[in-house]
């Protein structure tokens, strides 16, 4: 058995977790992922199965899509519903417009940093273990990139919940960007619900829902190698 499988992971596992329950169905150890889903986020995850493993460095780097949802007026540490509220401002309730020209400034693309609590490497260490130890002063630390953002479009607004439509460059934080239109309104935001709806040409629609996957549902979902898009 091998090629590549969708899955539409569901929150609270890592995506560690899905490559241990699909490795179990395919019977096989030599099961990878492109593109890690932090545990609260849901949505498309892509597993190689066999040869299949090998194309899966081309498909990390393919535009990512999502939903997420950014509860405003609050910030975490970790920019996202895990973390601890770390400020609130309900002074100021922006209008539908205010977002929408404080996300102009996003659209096409930014210079992001990677969040303090993120498996970026620093000196040998992830960011989020220097950030929990507290020894190290880790936002002079945290690396920029240059991210683009094709497309930032406003799904529903009914503060202090905000749904955004983006489709990204790979290596895109969401949970920065959700962090950094909170800060060009003033009020704060962090990422309530994150949902990857689409990885280059593959859909989230076709992807096989974790708790129904068994080896019947895998080796019909099954993508191979012939077949497989990698652009």
């Amino acid at each position: 058995m091998e090629g590549l499988i969708l899955i539409d992971k569901p929150a609270d596992m890592t995506s560690h977790d899905v490559v241990d329950v699909v490795r179990k169905v395919a019977q096989t150890r030599r099961v990878g992922h492109a593109g890690t889903l932090d545990p609260f986020a849901t949505g498309l995850l892509i597993l190689g199965i066999g040869k299949a493993t090998k194309i899966l460095t081309q498909l990390v780097g393919l535009d990512k899509a999502y939903l997420v949802t950014a509860q405003l007026g609050a910030t975490t540490n970790t920019y996202d519903v895990e973390g601890t509220v770390v400020s609130q401002n309900v002074e100021h309730i922006p209008e539908a417009e205010e977002i929408e020209h404080a996300l102009q400034a996003f659209r096409g693309g930014y210079r992001q940093k990677a969040p303090a609590f993120s498996a970026k490497k620093v000196k040998g260490k992830r960011l989020y273990e220097l950030a929990r130890e507290g020894k190290t002063n880790v936002e002079v630390l945290r690396p920029e990139k240059d991210v683009r953002i094709e497309r930032l479009h406003i799904v529903e607004y009914a503060w202090p919940n905000l749904t955004l439509d983006v489709t990204c460059s790979s290596g895109t934080y969401i949970r920065s960007l959700v962090y950094d239109i909170g800060e060009a309104l003033h009020v704060g935001a962090y990422a309530k619900t994150l949902r990857r709806t689409a990885i280059g040409p593959y859909s989230v629609e076709g992807a096989t829902l974790l708790k129904d996957l068994d080896k019947n549902r895998l080796n019909q979902g099954l993508f191979t190698l012939d077949n497989a898009p990698v652009s």
